[in-house]
C-alpha cells in the first residue's frame, strides 16, 4: 500500500507543478469489486494545460519510479485524458466535461480527500 501511496504523491505533486485545478484523490481500496485502488480526478484550463498536465505526470513518475502507464486515452483532444497505471487511474478534464462527467458522485463511496490549489 505503501507503493501506491508513493505513486498517488508523485502524480499530484506533477500537478501541482502546471497548476492543475480541483484535484481529489479517491480511496476506492474501501470499495468491494473497485477497478483500482485510487482516482485522482484533477482539471486544467484549456485543452493545450490538460495536455502539459499529462505530460508532467508521464515524466515524474517516469523520472521517480521508472515506471510509464500501462495505457493513456484522449491525448490528441486534450479534453478528457485518462492514465492507468494499474492501482491508480488519473483523470484529467476540460472543466466542462468535468462538471458533465461527474466522477465524484459516480464514486461518492470512496473516502475523498480535496488537495488546494496551488496559486
Amino acid at each position: 500500500m505503501d507503493d501506491v501511496k508513493n505513486l498517488v504523491e508523485i502524480i499530484v505533486e506533477a500537478l501541482q507543478e502546471k497548476k492543475g485545478r480541483r484535484i481529489i484523490t479517491m480511496d476506492l481500496s474501501v470499495l468491494e469489486n473497485s477497478i483500482c485502488q485510487y482516482f485522482i480526478i484533477c482539471q486544467g484550463t484549456t485543452p493545450t494545460q490538460v495536455s502539459a498536465l499529462c505530460d508532467s505526470v508521464w515524466d515524474k513518475v517516469y523520472e521517480q519510479l521508472n515506471e510509464k502507464p500501462m495505457g493513456a486515452v484522449g491525448m490528441r483532444e486534450a479534453q478528457w485524458i485518462a492514465m492507468d497505471y494499474g492501482s491508480v487511474m488519473l483523470h484529467i478534464f476540460i472543466p466542462d466535461l468535468r462538471e458533465f462527467y461527474n466522477l465524484e458522485n459516480l464514486w461518492a463511496d470512496a473516502a475523498l480527500t480535496e488537495i488546494p490549489d496551488i496559486l
